[in-house]
């Protein structure tokens, strides 16, 4: 057959999202679980019409990956489209939001929702499309019928992650320059380990994953590794930490096949850093440039509020030891609804005091699938899911919006207009620009990404859409 893969992308560049950019990890990896049929991936990055790849491609079934809640209204109005064009086409949706919320896309347009991980299913349904068979019999799927929605059984998890495919990047081979963290580019993705022991009640990892963890060999993980051309490695676990002697072997396998040349960028927790710093100081030996640390709020209470299980003084300490090691810091904070001028003015304080150079923040969401939707859902100002998108308040403010948002992008222009930050962004720039890997359009893309996220008439402008 002929498969279709699409990424949706969001609409404007505002906070964190202006400056990075992954590649579509997911559907290369489903992509390549589906070698008997020709498969093409469009990410939505370039300005390509529906119409125009349906009549280049032809696809007999189309995929669209829906793993945010902001890009569901994206997904639907596109298989709209396709069904308008080819009727026959049969459409599906997976990922995160798909998975959790199924009844979001009971539509015409879209005939099957694969539920769970995507490279098991996919390719037993479209096996079942192809040969005429009942769909109702394989696992995973959530069947759009005329009658209502049809739950097949459920489908068990992957025991051996190291049974997942490669990704194939030559479905992406177009977009490569179009992946980055703001000057560095092209990065990566890899995925070591799916799912997140802890339960944070913003998050919807640990329900997605059934509250397992489930990781790669570092074979596997090495082998990945060794076949990138890209020097720029984003691990996309969700706390790549998690099992700290697997840690510890990627890292001396990266030195042993001499692959600690490249720069490494993760997510991890900070009480695993300040538990471990022998790991973190073989892990900075082996080429970790970056850390992303989740701070989220500034004191005890408000950790307490989001069920982190975490304190302020191993966020604190860790930064501090990361500092030390010469690794960079991704710092997000997590902005409630109920900030008062007071309280934007003392999480900025705070950053100051730590010398934070790259804090990033969020305005707390109640995203659907997480316990904090079920906890909040009736306190929501507004169900339009182009809002949830960690960036608009969802419930209801105690300032002003107008206030709101000028007290939200007051954290940004304060924390990085900071001396440091400017010098350690220069020589970024200049580094990146002497190796070739910075072009003027990625430049602008940054500088429009940053101003927009400066100006709060652009939140506001959204509302008001």
């Amino acid at each position: 057959m002929r498969v279709l893969l699409i990424q949706p992308r969001p609409r404007d560049g505002l906070g964190f999202k202006s400056v990075f950019c992954t590649e579509p990890l997911g559907l290369e990896i489903v992509g390549a679980a589906l070698k008997e049929h020709q498969v093409s991936l469009w990410d939505m990055l370039d300005e390509t019409s529906p119409a125009n790849i349906m009549a280049a491609f032809r696809p007999q079934a189309v995929g669209l990956s829906c793993s945010f809640t902001v890009d569901v209204y994206t997904v639907l109005n596109i298989a709209q489209v396709i069904k308008e064009i080819t009727p026959a086409t049969f459409t599906f949706v997976g990922g995160h939001h798909a998975s959790l919320c199924p009844k979001d896309f009971f539509h015409p347009s879209i005939n099957a929702i694969v539920t769970g991980e995507g490279e098991t299913t996919t390719p037993e349904m479209l096996a079942a499309l192809e040969g005429n068979q009942d769909l109702t019999y394989v696992a995973g799927l959530v069947l759009n019928l005329p009658e209502g929605q049809f739950i097949t059984k459920n489908r068990a998890p992957l025991a051996k992650l190291d049974d997942v495919p490669l990704p194939d990047r030559l479905l992406t081979g177009d977009y490569q320059q179009k992946y980055y963290l703001g000057f560095r580019r092209p990065v990566a993705a890899v995925e070591t380990s799916r799912g997140c022991p802890y339960r944070c009640n913003f998050c919807s990892v640990w329900r997605f994953h059934q509250g397992k963890v489930r990781t790669m060999s570092p074979l596997r993980v090495v082998e990945e590794i060794s076949r990138l051309k890209a020097n720029e490695i984003f691990f996309t676990d969700d706390n790549f930490l998690a099992d700290i002697q697997r840690a510890g072997e990627i890292a001396h396998l990266i030195r042993k096949q001499g692959l600690h040349r490249k720069n490494y960028i993760f997510q991890a927790r900070s009480d695993t850093i300040v538990n471990h710093p022998d790991v973190v100081r073989q892990w900075k030996e082996a080429g970790l440039d970056h850390l992303f640390i989740g701070f989220e709020k500034i004191d005890e209470e408000g950790l307490k509020q989001v069920n982190k299980h975490n304190s302020v003084e191993n966020n604190e300490n860790a930064f501090k030891f990361l500092k030390s090691l010469g690794i960079g810091v991704y710092a997000s904070f997590i902005v409630d609804p109920g900030f008062t001028a007071k309280e934007f003015q003392k999480l900025l304080v705070y950053i100051k005091r730590l010398r934070i150079k790259q804090p990033y923040f969020s305005v707390l969401t109640p995203l659907p699938g997480t316990e904090l939707f079920s906890q909040l859902k009736s306190r929501l100002t507004t169900v339009n899911y182009e809002f949830f998108d960690l960036l608009h308040a969802v419930l209801p403010t105690n300032l002003p919006l107008q206030e709101f948002y000028h007290q939200f992008t007051n954290l940004y222009k304060q924390a990085y207009r900071k001396p440091e930050h400017l010098f350690g962004s220069m020589q970024i720039f200049f580094q990146k620009l002497l190796n070739r890997n910075l072009s003027f359009n990625h430049l602008s893309r940054l500088i429009y990404g940053a101003k927009q996220t400066l100006n709060w008439k652009a939140y506001l402008k959204q509302y008001d859409s």
